[in-house]
């Protein structure tokens, strides 16, 4: 039977969540379904509770070798028989209605050609999940000039776009190993004159970071920064790149001078521990950025 929407997961060590999300899928009332979940080599029992639990309308793709979200969500892609596929982190559970919410409102809106979900956290609270602008914003010229629609980017939690339309663009840019693949893909989008939009009634429970649970903070930051660094490579000159980089070191070099005031004068807590790892990786990143000029991009 023909789907009328494909939901690609990726999966990462994250066993003890996939089962909730995969029935609160099981649970919606908006036609068949296609669930694709692609596992990257998880060291868990994730792929096992899948065989197992002998899941309805579930295909299952088992990386031997972690290939990263972006690559993995293209497997999925390429593998997608609806005319939407809905991508969907493993740490989340779809609301009822959430997916026939997302049908009619695609259905009624063919100009866009990617939308977000209305995510909650855990007490059913709003979590931010658009944004109106791109990283390093400030400092561009007229890179972001002439974009379709308002909205900058989504967050890439829970995200339903055009299935031919997502293929046209190849899919998540598979330079991007773990995050900035959605704000890259939402500029893509854009640029290629297909607004985003944001649908309020899908709403999707969000357990954030699950995936990267027991990763030392250190690694979680370099993995973010250097994900930053490669979207201005992308799609920023180099001269935008330079003032960004420029501005980020003396913000991260002013912010670990006081921090280190404020250990003088009063007890270390979590809070300051954590910023000032983060303005140490910062700073040892953007001084690097901006020694080895190669590291930029090119101008475009």
């Amino acid at each position: 039977m023909q789907p009328v929407l494909s939901i690609v997961i990726v999966s990462y060590n994250t066993a003890d969540l996939l089962p909730g999300c995969i029935e609160s899928l099981l649970a919606q009332d908006a036609g068949p379904l296609q669930i694709l979940v692609v596992d990257n080599a998880s060291a868990d029992e994730s792929v096992d509770i899948l065989l197992h639990r002998c899941y309805r309308d579930l295909e299952l793709i088992v990386n031997q070798e972690n290939m990263g979200f972006a690559r993995a969500c293209n497997q999925g892609l390429r593998q997608a028989r609806a005319d939407l596929v809905f991508f969907l982190n493993p740490d989340t559970m779809v609301q009822p209605g959430c997916c026939r919410a997302m049908l009619d409102f695609m259905s009624a809106r063919p100009e866009v050609g990617l939308a977000g979900a209305a995510i909650l956290d855990q007490d059913l609270q709003p979590h931010p999940s658009v944004e109106y602008t791109y990283p390093g914003h400030h400092y561009v010229e007229d890179e972001l000039d002439g974009l379709a629609g308002e909205i900058a980017w989504l967050l890439g939690a829970a995200l339903v776009g055009r299935t031919d339309l997502l293929r046209s663009l190849g899919g998540f840019d598979e330079d991007f190993f773990l995050y900035g693949e959605d704000i890259d893909l939402c500029l893509r989008m854009r640029k290629d004159g297909h607004p985003l939009a944001y649908i309020p009634q899908a709403r999707v429970v969000h357990l954030e970071g699950q995936s990267e649970r027991g990763a030392p903070a250190e690694d979680i930051l370099v993995r973010k920064i250097r994900a930053e660094l490669l979207f201005f490579a992308h799609h920023y000159r180099r001269r935008t790149i330079q003032r960004i980089v420029r501005a980020r070191l003396l913000q991260a070099g002013w912010r670990l001078l006081t921090l280190r005031l404020a250990l003088l004068l009063a007890r270390p807590g979590e809070s300051v521990e954590y910023k000032l790892v983060k303005y140490r990786v910062v700073w040892r990143m953007y001084l690097r950025c901006l020694r080895r000029d190669d590291w930029l991009g090119t101008e475009q």
